[in-house]
């Protein structure tokens, strides 16, 4: 375990060593954020970091960088790395466009946001269920129940066609959640909870890795 001196808090590692940061290096600088609650240190480290990436994390580490800007509470600093996020083209866990989504409500950016939305519902049959669960989440915290079940629905469906057996049962508990609260039954798709739908799936053995966007 890392202890004081941990990556991302060590002043002047970064300076002379020249070692480019890694996953791992994100993930510990999140790790000391949710311990301290410093969100601002962390989300000027790794904002730092991006900078330095290389191509194939450039865009990920964007990404990460500005969702420690949204717990920061400052939308501006994270619209501006979910952009560039973007403008990279780079992988990344989760379509950028989403979290872009939600900075620019922040910042009362409300026609830019309906544009990324109309963009994202255009490439529905493209997006990973990690995106649905995303945008099924802001749809349920704007009371827009119909439109989050729709892309938790979206989200299942491509949780079998692309073998993501790690995203379903979330996709599938989040779908139930709705419907309770929509006052809807069980339906087909919801008696697959708790289920190995992939393997009993003809594409089971087909598993595509879903993880990130490209």
């Amino acid at each position: 375990m890392r202890t004081q001196g941990s990556v991302g808090f060590e002043k002047g590692r970064w300076g002379t060593v020249g070692r480019v940061a890694n996953v791992e290096d994100f993930d510990e600088i999140e790790f000391q954020a949710a311990r301290t609650g410093n969100h601002v240190r962390a989300a000027v480290r790794m904002s730092e970091l991006a900078q330095q990436a290389e191509p194939g994390l450039r865009a990920e580490f964007h990404l990460r960088a500005g969702e420690q800007w949204m717990s920061a509470d400052d939308p501006q600093r994270a619209a501006d790395e979910f952009s560039a996020a973007i403008e990279d083209g780079g992988a990344t866990f989760a379509d950028a466009r989403v979290h872009l989504v939600r900075a620019l409500r922040d910042l009362g950016r409300e026609s830019e946001a309906e544009r990324l939305l109309t963009a994202l519902t255009a490439d529905r049959d493209a997006v990973t269920p990690r995106t649905c669960d995303l945008l099924a989440e802001l749809f349920t915290e704007q009371g827009d129940l119909r439109g989050a079940l729709d892309w938790a629905t979206t989200g299942v469906e491509r949780c079998i066609q692309l073998g993501d057996d790690a995203e379903l049962q979330l996709l599938l508990r989040l779908r139930y959640r709705i419907r309770v609260d929509l006052g809807l039954g069980e339906d087909d798709l919801g008696e697959l909870r708790g289920r190995d739908v992939i393997a009993d799936h003809p594409r089971g053995a087909q598993r595509t890795p879903a993880h990130l966007e490209t």
